[in-house]
This record gives structure tokens, C-alpha cells and sequence, in this order.
């Protein structure tokens, strides 16, 4: 290190300078390794004088470098073969956490836990065990019980006790509305909220325990896992990037259509955000849904079922005829264009149109005979495992969601002689098939804006990231089933599943989506340190190119031979820190 003294009209600055090496660029640069203060503060501190004040830095400069020295000597650690281990005592804890961590006080839950926290007079940090509970349900998902027990061997483990943690969710279910938006316009200096196009919808999730509750959220209903136990219902906003905005948990016996207001008002409320385009799927999309979204600057894009539409809407929709190319006024007839040639680009249609109430909104249809060849294989599937569900009789006519390949049977009632009668017939219906297929390849969107086609399919074409927030909630980080039955502790749960979801998403755009949430949560869980007493912590982990990224991303390194007590006080201080980690890959 060197001494940089810099000088301006008011004050004479020092500054401890240290020069690195990229061996990637073959390039060095050079940091400020520590700030010490104004030559004047020295020479007054330490009643120097200038001269004295500039001796007094390089002395200190001195000392950092050599206790610096001193870190990275090697060290030598003396083991018995004679002695045994000490027993209880706790040799292996995971490091894995601490990148998580970091997002989390970024984002600063503990400061907005804090400010709830207040004069409640609480025996707990409330803080604390949100961050726990949220690091916990990324990288061991289970009961509460488990998520304590897992804390314990963690680098840093908490002080907090098991019954305290119950408590918490309560809290944290209360003011869960507040935490969100907290933590919303927190993520802004994290990365940049692309707000424009908001998504929306809707999932459940089921409970071991049977039974429903009378007065609370868990309730029966219909379950997108066509299971018998009761559920809850989770509504999820997300931005254009795929970032969870905000969710709202909702009696499972619920209908989907009435979600979607409250949540976009809460938006509108506590977020500060109030022109924005809603896109949702078919099933959510009422006319009344519809209607709100044309209030207060707000839009909507989605998906409009072809064969829901109007005979004359409908047939519209499937003419061959009048198709165009982005870009392009050039009219095109399906049944004209090479198939090879067009494989890739996807051909559209639109017009306005009123209902019967005075009701008017654009209609944009796409074609693509990518999409079409893609829903023929499915279908050809599909129709295959209906004739093998013909065998088991009338029974297996019956549909449990409007894909299942039932669809597809036809049953009759005949005697041997083929008059009517009790004896069940089923059988593949070739004229379902056959009408099913008029609609391979094409798609339409219902919408209020007036941009340009390609950008509204573009904007629909994004609602596959809201299934995969979905999807990790249930996969990795494993909400449901859920274990709790108190309504409040049901609501904290998913709180902390959404925060887990937000700190995620957050952590794949740092790592410029290199990685996918499998590789990246299983490198995080598996990033165990083994504790050498005395002497400091050695790597018990693979180094890949995931905990480069990691490391390099996040600034801090638990990477070395061996990371010395001093080095991972410096870890646990950065993982802590607020301060924003601008790097990304």
C-alpha cells in the first residue's frame, strides 16, 4: 500500500492506496484500501504538525500492510492423531447463506422490520429471523422446526428460540402489505424496476391437514393439482423482468377473477405506481377486470380464447386469408406461404371490436407454424393416451381439466346387437380431433392498447416467467404443502416465500442468468466451511464456476485454502453491509 494525499482549498485528504493485478487483463489498477482522515484532523488528534501528520499516515499505512502480511501467511495447524474430537463440539457449518444475505440487507428488511418493530416491546429481532426464514426456505426448505435447527449450523448462527419464530410470522402476516412495498422501492437501487408491463396470476397451494377452516384462508376448491386436500390461493404481480412485485393470499374456494383488483389497488396505494399495462391469461381476464383496466392511465394485454369468441369473431380468426409480417403491408395467404421459409415468423391479424354492451377492444390473432406443429405433437400425445383410457370404460370419459385427453372419448350405450342400452361403448372420436385441429397454430389477444402487434404478442409472449416464479415457489423452495394452520402464521409463511423468491430473482440478474435455479440453490446449500478452532475456516466445497460468479459478483471470497478468523470477520461485515454491491456479471 501507498500513501495518496490529496489537496484542495479547505483540507488536505490521506488515503491508503493499494494497486492489484488482473491476471485475466494483464492490466493494474489501483483502490483506496482506507480513508484517514484530513492531514488537519491528524495534526490536531495527534498534536502534530504537517510534516508529522504525513510521517503519522505512512506509519499507519506500514502497520496495514503488514497486518495484511500476516493474514495471508499460511498457516500451520497441529492435529493429534491421538486425540479425539471434542464431542457436541461443531466442526461444519454452511457459508452459502451469506450471498443471500447480502441481497437481503441491501434490500434492507431489517431496517423495514425494525420500524415495525417499535415500541411493541418484543423479545425477539424480528428482523433477524425474517432474514433467517427467508435464507432458510431458500436453501432448507422444511418446517419451522427444521428451519431453526438448520440456522444453528450456519457460519453466524442466531440467537433467537424456536417459539419465537411463530411469533414472528404473526407479525410478519400483520404488516405484510407494508413489507413489501418496503421492500419494493428498496430493490429500485438494486436494479432497475421495469414497471411498464406488470403480470398477474394466480396458483394454489394444499395442506396435509384435512379440514377446512370456517372463518380462514384455508378452504376446498379447485386445485391446479387436482388434489382432494383444502388449499389457499396466491395472486403474484411481477415486473417485465420477471421480479416478483407484489402477492396476496386469498381463501382457496376463491374465484380467480375477483384477485386481481384488490392486489393492483394495493399497488396503486402503497407503491406509488399507477400507469401500467396488466397482462394475465384467459381465466382471468373478465370483462370487469378488463373494464378497470382501462382507468387511471392503466391497459391490459390478454389472452383471448378463439374458440370463446363470437361465430363471426371466430371464423375472423382462423381466415387463411389477410395475415401480415411485422414490418411489413404485404397481405398474406396461409395456405400460400412456404411452411419452411416462414418457420420462425410469426404472422398476425387485428381489428376492433364492440360487444353487446358498447364494450370495444382490439383483437391482435398470431399464427406460427412453429406453434401449430408444436400443438399437433401434443395433441397426437394426447390422443394416444385417450385410446388407452378407452379400455377402462365410461369411467374414463371423465375430465379433470379441460386438456385432459377425456376430451377426445366418446361413449355410447349399446347391446350386442348395437340397440341402446346400459353397456358403455367408448371410443376415440375422430371429429373432436379433427375440430381441435383447425385451431393448430393460431393464438389472439385481447387488449386496450394501440402499439404496434409485434410488441403486444411480445408482451404476452413474457407470462412464462410468472409460471416459473410459480413453479420455483413449489419446487425449490417447497411451500406447499403447508404444515401451519393459524391464518396468520399461513400468510407469514408465504411472506417469506415471496421475499425468497424477490432475493432469487435479484441474485439471477446480478449473475447476468448464467446459471439456472437448480445449479445455482444447489451450489448455495452445498457451500459447507469447515471450522478449524483457533485457527479459522477451510473450504469443505467443489470450487466451479458457480462460486466464482459468486464470489466475484458479491465481492467477498471464502474461497482460499483457508479463510483465517480475521478474513471471515471481513466476510460476515460485507455480507451484512446495506451497501449496494453494484458489480454484476
Amino acid at each position: 500500500m501507498r500513501l495518496k494525499v490529496t489537496k484542495s482549498s479547505k483540507s488536505t485528504r490521506l488515503y491508503a492506496i493499494k494497486s492489484t493485478y488482473d491476471p485475466k487483463t494483464k492490466k493494474t489498477s489501483s483502490k483506496i484500501a482506507a480513508k484517514l482522515g484530513t492531514a488537519e484532523e491528524v495534526m490536531e488528534r495527534e498534536g502534530l504538525d504537517f510534516d508529522g501528520a504525513i510521517a503519522w499516515a505512512r506509519a499507519e499505512i506500514a502497520r496495514m500492510t503488514k497486518d495484511e502480511a500476516l493474514d495471508a501467511a499460511a498457516a500451520t495447524v497441529r492435529l493429534r492423531p491421538a486425540k479425539r474430537i471434542e464431542k457436541g463440539a461443531r466442526r461444519r457449518a454452511n457459508a452459502g447463506y451469506l450471498f443471500p444475505a447480502k441481497v437481503l440487507s441491501e434490500l434492507g428488511l431489517k431496517d423495514i422490520c425494525g420500524r415495525i418493530a417499535e415500541g411493541q416491546g418484543f423479545d425477539f429481532d424480528l428482523g433477524e429471523i425474517a432474514e433467517h426464514l427467508v435464507t432458510g426456505r431458500m436453501l432448507a426448505p422444511s418446517s419451522k422446526l427444521a428451519t431453526f435447527k438448520w440456522c444453528q449450523k450456519l457460519v453466524e448462527p442466531p440467537a433467537f428460540a424456536e417459539h419465537q419464530i411463530y411469533r414472528a410470522l404473526s407479525v410478519l402476516a400483520e404488516h405484510a402489505d407494508a413489507i413489501q412495498a418496503g421492500l419494493y422501492k428498496s430493490s429500485t437501487k438494486l436494479h432497475r424496476r421495469r414497471t411498464g408491463v406488470l403480470y398477474y396470476d394466480c396458483t394454489n397451494y394444499f395442506f396435509e391437514i384435512e379440514g377446512a377452516d370456517e372463518d380462514g384462508d384455508r378452504r376446498y376448491g379447485v386445485s391446479k393439482e387436482h388434489r382432494p386436500n383444502p388449499i389457499v390461493q396466491m395472486g403474484l404481480f411481477m415486473d417485465a423482468d420477471g421480479i416478483p412485485l407484489a402477492f396476496r393470499i386469498t381463501p382457496g374456494n376463491t374465484s380467480e377473477q375477483t384477485t386481481l383488483k384488490p392486489l393492483e389497488r394495493t399497488i396503486v396505494k402503497e407503491f406509488g405506481e399507477s400507469r401500467f399495462v396488466v397482462c394475465t391469461d384467459a381465466g382471468l381476464s373478465s370483462k370487469d377486470n378488463r373494464l378497470f383496466n382501462t382507468q387511471g392511465g392503466r391497459a391490459f394485454v390478454t389472452v383471448q380464447s378463439i374458440k370463446k369468441m363470437k361465430t363471426e369473431m371466430r371464423e375472423w380468426a382462423l381466415d387463411p386469408a389477410g395475415w401480415k409480417l411485422s414490418g411489413s403491408d404485404v397481405a398474406y395467404d396461409l395456405r400460400k406461404v412456404g411452411e419452411v421459409e416462414m418457420w420462425e415468423r410469426v404472422f398476425y391479424k387485428e381489428r376492433w371490436a364492440k360487444d353487446d354492451d358498447g364494450f370495444e377492444q382490439r383483437y391482435v390473432a398470431a399464427f406460427s407454424f412453429k406453434y401449430m406443429e408444436y400443438q399437433a405433437s401434443i395433441r397426437e400425445q394426447q390422443a394416444e393416451r385417450a385410446g388407452a383410457k378407452a379400455a377402462k370404460g365410461a369411467k374414463a370419459v371423465e375430465r379433470r381439466s379441460p386438456n385432459d385427453p377425456a376430451r377426445f372419448l366418446s361413449v355410447e350405450h349399446v347391446t350386442a346387437q348395437g340397440e341402446l342400452a346400459d353397456r358403455a361403448v367408448v371410443s376415440l372420436d375422430e371429429s373432436k380431433i379433427a375440430e381441435e385441429a383447425r385451431y393448430d397454430g393460431f393464438s389472439c389477444i385481447a387488449t386496450s392498447l394501440e402499439d404496434d402487434p409485434a410488441d403486444i404478442i411480445a408482451i404476452n409472449k413474457r407470462r412464462w416467467q410468472i409460471e416459473e416464479c410459480f413453479r420455483i415457489m413449489k419446487t425449490e423452495f417447497k411451500a406447499r404443502p403447508v404444515y401451519l394452520s393459524r391464518a396468520d402464521r399461513i400468510r407469514g409463511h408465504f411472506l417469506t416465500c415471496f421475499i425468497a423468491l424477490l432475493v432469487y430473482r435479484l441474485m439471477d440478474e446480478r449473475l447476468g442468468h448464467e446459471f439456472t435455479c437448480e445449479e445455482l440453490l444447489s451450489t448455495l446449500r452445498g457451500m459447507d466451511m469447515l471450522e478449524l478452532s483457533g485457527e479459522g475456516w477451510v473450504p469443505a466445497y467443489t470450487r466451479d464456476d458457480v462460486t466464482d460468479a459468486l464470489h466475484d459478483v458479491f465481492g467477498f471470497r471464502t474461497d482460499y485454502e483457508i479463510v483465517t478468523n480475521r478474513q471471515m470477520g471481513k466476510v460476515l461485515t460485507a455480507a451484512h453491509s446495506t451497501k449496494v454491491k453494484g458489480t454484476k456479471r
